[in-house]
């Protein structure tokens, strides 16, 4: 501090001078032309500096490097460090993390791999801790977390707080264990974020009661609104499935803007290398009518102002040298990434590769994909009628629909999957604790013409989740997911036409960010041999039929969950109506 103060006061040169650029100032919202002075990876000036080297920004703008208000690392399906990699090439140099996915399979093993792992790296992971493992009591997950597993880490510098508060009934019961993990983060003076998905206006008054201050759940405008009215940070999401940048960007305005921060949430590796991260995100709400400052001011100070990360966020002196060069505001075309003061992205290549280490795995982060063998007879659906409860997708969105629809049975009154009116079958597989449990249901919206695609990756607690025409290659794509200690597989005629293999907890690969790249590539070129949907990351969806805090219709290993109703109900219950 005592040497940035020299160098700030003109009494030693700075490291790094960086002149001919144009500063963005995210605080007043106007363009600075000075000298740009840095000092031990921080801003240490802005006027007129010398310095040990000096870097022509040639006319070039300069902008707060990007954050990510929150996101799962491990739906990008790759290891931190990987992970840093991508987002680094799309100007994030912070992102606010839920390790929940990892938590609900190996528990606070999967959150101290995540704290190990992201140590020593040219990039800020920030955490904060699952507040929901597992998100209800009406699944089976790997672990079970109460604060007295938490606390521990509440010390750690780089945990910010406690992770999405999910189960919202929980909060509105007042539910002991729930309170405590509120209270107890509240103590040690750390943030608690929110999930306010379907909430209405007296739950979200008594949600909020709470101390939650963040939701990334609005998806139309009248529910960003009432968030901003009421308080609340909104976090406008953009990912694979959840894009609800475009609906709610309207509840913006000149007046609300700094209570607004940018966020994906969960987004798949090839949506990350195709469109980008948080950049994708202030492109889009410019083309939506944000001013560019506005919108770099959402994807940078406002995000650090929300979490307290007073060191990030703005060009100005104090902050981290944190910084992106771009061509112009309009398209936030990246040229440059900076990381505490060092050029580490340079036309969309990573300079400084080999400072990003691959954490050696545990061997505990494997075998976690086990269940009891099943036959054909347990995938049976028995219904008293033609009707039944479906869950029908709602393309790129985590929302889906309760629909109750004619099905085809067999003679027996079995349930049979039907090509012509796009009904699968749907089973969550239990693959934990060796419990024995199927959930089964009918799904559709993915129009598999044939075949069957599973994952070991289903939101929140990672059972095995399947989806096919026919119960022979629904049973071949749970062995195969267990033969390759977890992943994705498409099965047709009882052949595995493609596969990732995620051995670590099941839910993340241990290769490079680009060999993943290249299998989800063969991944989705075999989702046109079985004739599925493709309008739509069928993957990605399939994952989240499995989350029952997200309304309206999911399941889990328990079997189908009516989320309205917050209870699971048959198949052919109440169809009648």
């Amino acid at each position: 501090m005592e040497r940035r103060i020299k160098v700030a006061s003109g009494g030693e040169p700075a490291d790094c001078v960086i002149k001919n650029g144009k500063i963005i100032d995210v605080f007043n919202g106007e363009i600075i032309e000075e000298d740009l002075a840095i000092a031990d990876g921080f801003i240490a000036g802005i006027g007129h500096y010398e310095g040990l080297k000096v870097i022509d920004a040639k006319g070039k703008f300069i902008s707060p490097a990007f954050i990510d208000g929150h996101v799962h690392i491990e739906s990008s399906m790759i290891t931190p460090s990987e992970l840093a990699k991508v987002l680094l090439m799309h100007g994030v140099t912070a992102i606010i993390a839920d390790p929940h996915e990892i938590a609900n399979v190996i528990g606070t093993a999967g959150i101290q791999y995540m704290l190990d792992s992201t140590e020593n790296l040219p990039f800020d992971f920030y955490f904060m801790l699952p507040s929901c493992v597992p998100a209800t009591p009406f699944e089976n997950a790997g672990a079970s977390l109460e604060m007295e597993d938490l606390e521990p880490f509440l010390s750690h510098p780089r945990v910010l707080g406690l992770a999405e508060v999910m189960n919202a009934p929980a909060v509105m019961n007042v539910d002991p264990s729930m309170m405590k993990k509120i209270c107890g983060t509240h103590k040690a003076r750390k943030k608690v974020d929110g999930h306010a998905a379907g909430l209405k206006t007296r739950e979200l008054n008594a949600y909020m009661s709470a101390g939650i201050r963040t939701d990334h759940e609005a998806t139309t405008l009248e529910e960003a609104k009432e968030r901003i009215q009421k308080g609340m940070y909104l976090l406008v999401r953009e990912g694979t499935v959840a894009r609800d940048l475009k609906n709610i960007i309207g509840a913006v305005t000149e007046k609300n803007s700094r209570r607004c921060v940018f966020v994906t949430d969960d987004k798949h590796l090839d949506d990350l290398l195709h469109e980008g991260s948080i950049d994708f995100n202030v492109r889009v709400a410019i083309t939506e009518g944000i001013e560019p400052i506005t919108a770099i001011q959402m994807a940078s100070l406002n995000t650090a102002e929300c979490f307290g990360l007073e060191h990030l966020g703005a060009v100005a002196p104090g902050y981290k040298a944190d910084l992106l060069f771009l061509d112009d505001l309009k398209s936030v075309s990246i040229a440059q990434v900076f990381k505490n003061g060092k050029l580490i992205v340079d036309n969309g290549k990573v300079a400084e590769i080999d400072v990003l280490p691959t954490y050696r795995q545990a061997p505990f982060l494997a075998g976690t994909v086990q269940f009891q063998e099943f036959s054909k007879e347990q995938l049976q659906i028995k219904l008293n009628s033609n009707l039944a409860n479906i869950i029908q997708v709602v393309p790129n969105s985590l929302l889906t629909k309760h629909v109750i629809e004619e099905t085809k049975t067999d003679e027996a009154g079995y349930f049979q999957a039907c090509i012509q009116k796009d009904h699968l079958k749907l089973a969550v597989i239990e693959r934990h604790h060796m419990t024995g449990n199927i959930g089964l249901g009918i799904v559709k919206g993915f129009a598999l013409k044939s075949g069957a695609i599973a994952s070991s990756i289903a939101h929140d607690s990672h059972n095995l989740i399947i989806a096919g025409t026919n119960d022979e290659d629904m049973i071949t794509a749970a062995l195969k997911l267990r033969e390759i200690k977890g992943g994705i597989v498409v099965i047709q005629n009882g052949q595995t036409i493609s596969s990732l293999q995620l051995p670590i907890a099941g839910i993340m690969s241990d290769l490079s960010y680009d060999q993943v790249y290249e299998q989800l590539g063969l991944l989705t070129a075999s989702l046109e041999v079985i004739g599925a949907n493709t309008h739509f990351n069928p993957f990605l969806t399939l994952s989240f039929l499995a989350l029952p805090v997200i309304p309206e219709l999911k399941i889990t290993d328990m079997g189908l969950f009516d989320v309205t109703r917050f209870t699971h109900i048959g198949i052919d219950e109440d169809v009648e109506c």
